[in-house]
């Protein structure tokens, strides 16, 4: 880690020099608590018993330079977790090793990290980046098909920071507003270590208009599979509609994949609300019975997304809600439903984000599996006679304060 934080610095250095480079520092320290529960058939009970508290960790100091159309930017974390049941990012898959584990212990851990480094320039037509950075694309606002870097789980509470890749990004801009995107994310086997090109991402998105509507169309090599995806979004009524299609052709199969949205905003009873009903559609593994028990057994293609980490939906129809309420200037609630239709199974969610001042936040949310065991939430069957992935109840809070 420390030969890194050498050329950072002299990188910082080199910018430094010019008289019209300016600098912003800034971040954040995050404390959460996570606490989960777990049923008698879950096989999860033989490692932690019926339930785990786990605590975490998290600063985050981010550096951005400016020089010119030159930018430099650099984000450190530091991150420890104690408790039964943890996880912590590593570098396995990326194509640089920026994460150092400094101790790890059988329920604690304590490393740093650099998620994201990157150096780019911009001007009034281009954008180049090239370096570790995030990228987010699509109109999905709970499943994101055409979001192939590093979706975020359609459950995830805090979505302030998407993990960052290794990527090379360029952007053109047209008089018309329309742009061209380009991302080149380089990857190293999971297996052999080597980075290959069978397991990296490389993407062209075009964003225009037509009317008073907008689309985006996708072309894509996504881990050795071609990927085609069509999106937009139009005004209705005051409402807002949005959605993609997504065509995926792996040596297994084509699968199609088709999120569509509708998110409204309105005044009640003197608060602010605003709610979202999203459909998603999933067309990967095989499903012999739509209605039947969930296994991965059943879906291959699945098990394959599982090993690379990436996030998936294991039925075939989904309907996801929320509203958000205003309940205050400074406190919102959102009750939150993902329901796998299939299976009548589902996940409520109950998140709180309060507003402890100008610069500290309270953010909390309360789990709710819904579902027989063999489903999807009530617990996909492990293979073991009677035994489920099952979770039952669980909360998670954090408190983040920002400098």
């Amino acid at each position: 880690m420390l030969p890194r934080l050498l050329i950072l610095l002299v990188l910082l250095s080199a910018f430094a020099a010019a008289d019209d480079s300016r600098t912003e520092f800034g971040g954040h320290a995050k404390l959460r608590l996570l606490g989960q529960s777990y049923p008698s058939e879950s096989v999860f009970r033989d490692v932690f018993g019926g339930s785990s508290l786990a605590t975490e960790g998290d600063l985050r100091l981010n550096l951005t330079h400016r020089r010119g159309g030159w930018t430099f930017n650099s984000n450190y974390q530091l991150a420890a977790s104690d408790g039964e049941a943890w996880a912590l990012p590593d570098d396995r898959r990326r194509l640089f090793d920026l994460t150092s584990v400094i101790d790890d212990g059988d329920e604690s851990a304590l490393l740093h990290r650099l998620d994201r480094l990157w150096i780019g320039h911009s001007s009034e037509k281009t954008v180049f980046r090239l370096g570790r950075q995030a990228l987010s694309w699509g109109n999905g606002l709970f499943y994101a098909p055409m979001d192939l870097v590093n979706p975020f789980d359609p459950a995830a509470v805090d979505t302030e920071y998407k993990p960052g890749d290794d990527m090379l990004y360029v952007q053109y801009l047209k008089d018309s507003g329309a742009d061209i995107q380009g991302a080149y994310v380089a990857r190293r086997d999971l297996f052999s270590g080597d980075a290959q090109s069978d397991v990296a991402t490389i993407a062209t998105k075009y964003h225009g208009f037509a009317g008073e509507s907008e689309f985006d169309v996708l072309v894509a090599r996504h881990y050795g599979d071609t990927v085609l995806g069509f999106g937009g979004s139009h005004e209705l009524g005051g409402a807002h509609w949005s959605g993609d299609l997504v065509v995926t052709d792996t040596e297994i199969d084509t699968y199609l994949q088709f999120t569509t949205n509708l998110s409204y905003s309105w005044t009640w009873a003197g608060k602010n609300m605003s709610g979202v009903i999203e459909y998603h559609f999933n067309g990967f593994g095989q499903h012999p019975d739509d209605y039947g028990p969930v296994s991965l057994s059943d879906n291959p293609d699945l098990t394959v997304r599982l090993s690379r980490g990436e996030s998936f939906a294991l039925g075939r129809n989904y309907l996801a809600g929320s509203v958000l309420i205003e309940m205050t200037p400074l406190w919102s609630m959102t009750p939150n439903l993902l329901c796998n239709v299939g299976d009548t199974s589902a996940l409520l969610q109950l998140v709180s984000n309060y507003s402890l001042g100008d610069n500290m936040t309270l953010l909390g949310s309360f789990n709710l599996p819904i579902g027989s065991s063999g489903s999807e939430f009530g617990g996909v069957d492990s293979g073991a006679p009677g035994r489920y992935l099952s979770r039952g109840t669980g909360v998670f809070a954090q408190f983040a304060w920002y400098f």
